[in-house]
């Protein structure tokens, strides 16, 4: 399903200041077509391919009009809508694509 408007203007105005980069990316991941392939997250780096698809092309331009998001996190771009992120070089509270999950000790 194509991203609507306001999907689009959720993800260009949403508030890193406020909240966890991850929860933008869980806002994301649903409506980003080929996210078996074309959507990959791990704690500290994301990897969006756009496979061609306007609007996974739509959703990169709202994301790079987020002018916190991009600046903090894009890491590399290359030909063929391939988009690297990471949060290498944020501070400890913006860290973290994914939810990290603490292991609890064995007794």
């Amino acid at each position: 399903m194509y991203p609507t408007k306001g999907q689009l203007t959720t993800i260009k105005e949403f508030d890193l200041a406020k909240k966890p980069v991850r929860e933008l990316l869980d806002y994301i991941e649903p409506i980003w077509e080929y996210g078996d392939w074309g959507f990959i997250r791990t704690p500290h780096k994301l990897e969006l391919h756009t496979g061609g698809w306007s609007g996974n092309e739509d959703i990169i331009e709202a994301l790079h009009r987020n002018f916190l998001f991009w600046s903090m996190y894009w890491w590399n771009s290359r030909r063929g809508g391939h988009y690297i992120f990471r949060d290498s070089m944020v501070s400890n509270e913006l860290t973290g694509f994914t939810l990290q999950v603490e292991s609890k000790p064995r007794n």
